[in-house]
């Protein structure tokens, strides 16, 4: 199992501020990553979602496990993002959202690869606050 600093994610996905939403990955395996995301109350979303009720919006949360699939997929380290190519969604399946994200709070991502079809990765994930559930999605993504 593998830890990944900031600077790590940020060489390993093409994802930059203000559109990366991982900070880092605690763990990393084969087919398996865990990564975090500590969501700052001064993140832009929140001036129009919602002000004085702000929430972290749905679509951000899924874009945190897509991510999470995509930084997978490149540590794997065998080569299934060439030069010039980025890992791209290209299916959302069975999204439910089941708690809001507040600012303040730490998004943890499990992901898995549970199943490889040419360049399209079919994955699962699974999205907590505090051990609480706050999402599941089911996704693929293509390297393109």
């Amino acid at each position: 199992m593998t830890a990944l600093s900031h600077d790590q994610v940020l060489a390993l996905i093409p994802h930059r501020d203000p559109f990366l939403w991982i900070d880092t990955a605690d763990a990393v395996e084969e087919s398996r990553i865990v990564t975090r995301k500590l969501i700052a109350a001064d993140l832009p979303v929140f001036r129009g979602h919602y002000p004085g009720q702000p929430v972290f919006p749905g679509v951000l949360l899924c874009e945190i496990a897509l991510q999470s699939g995509a930084l997978l997929i490149a540590h794997r380290g065998e080569g299934e993002v060439p030069e010039g190519k980025v890992p791209v969604a290209t299916r959302l399946n069975n999204v439910k959202f089941r708690q809001m994200v507040r600012p303040g709070d730490t998004v943890v991502a499990a992901v898995e690869i549970v199943e490889r079809a040419g360049p399209a990765y079919f994955c699962t994930g699974k999205l907590t606050v505090e051990g609480k559930t706050v999402a599941t999605v089911e996704f693929a993504v293509a390297v393109a």
